[in-house]
């Protein structure tokens, strides 16, 4: 796990308060977990055939996730959609029915396979919305990053002090943000295969906490 000190800015408050502080601090680990969207969409004259179709090969996706072992908890319906479609001249065109499934798996090395699998199980009318690296446990690395956070702040107070000719007092407020961007790549891959052992790279994941700190003159 690297680990890494991020720059850091500050403010003054008045002589007779005390210092102002923002320090950062920022943790690295690997992704240990993947997110991908898949999405079945049909065309059709009638609503109701639309609503069938899609339902019809959702079910042969969820089919075919569970037989590559994803379990069922690691499978939810992220949405669902029916609208009508239009022509030029917004003449009536039909309905177009969606339905789309967040699918967690543990297994980083196993996309193209589960990619696969669905593919096979509704052809053309499957879509890959977008992926996901993440990391499942953020609480040690939080903690983490919050030490690295206070520390530079310290550090940072007690050298404003000693320019200001005052010796550093306690902690009087503290105000914490926290950012977490997980990689995510969207795409649109209708209908279409991979082979088995296609190589995605999960990479390392970054979180990254700042603390606001106020300290009072000694």
């Amino acid at each position: 796990m690297a680990n890494s000190l991020r720059s850091f800015t500050c403010q003054t408050a008045s002589m007779d308060t005390g210092v102002s502080v923002v320090g950062s601090g920022q943790v690295s680990a690997p992704a240990d977990v993947l997110r991908m969207a898949l999405s079945v969409g049909h065309d059709a004259a009638d609503v109701a055939t639309a609503v069938a179709q899609v339902a019809d090969r959702t079910d042969a996706v969820l089919a075919a996730l569970r037989q590559q072992g994803v379990e069922a908890a690691d499978i939810a319906t992220s949405s669902v959609n029916v609208h009508p479609q239009y022509k030029e001249m917004g003449s009536p065109g039909g309905y177009h029915a969606a339905h789309t499934l967040t699918v967690r798996t543990k297994d980083l090395t196993g996309f193209g396979r589960l990619l696969n699998a669905a593919v096979d199980a509704a052809g053309n009318s499957l879509g890959l919305d977008f992926l996901q690296f993440d990391i499942e446990e953020k609480t040690p690395l939080l903690t983490q990053a919050r030490e690295l956070a206070f520390r530079q702040a310290r550090t940072k107070a007690q050298e404003l002090a000693g320019l200001a000719g005052y010796s550093l007092g306690s902690v009087t407020s503290i105000s914490e943000s926290y950012s977490h961007a997980p990689f995510q790549e969207q795409s649109q891959m209708l209908g279409k295969g991979f082979d088995a052992p296609l190589n995605i790279s999960p990479g390392a994941q970054t979180i990254e906490l700042s603390l606001e700190v106020h300290f009072s003159w000694a």
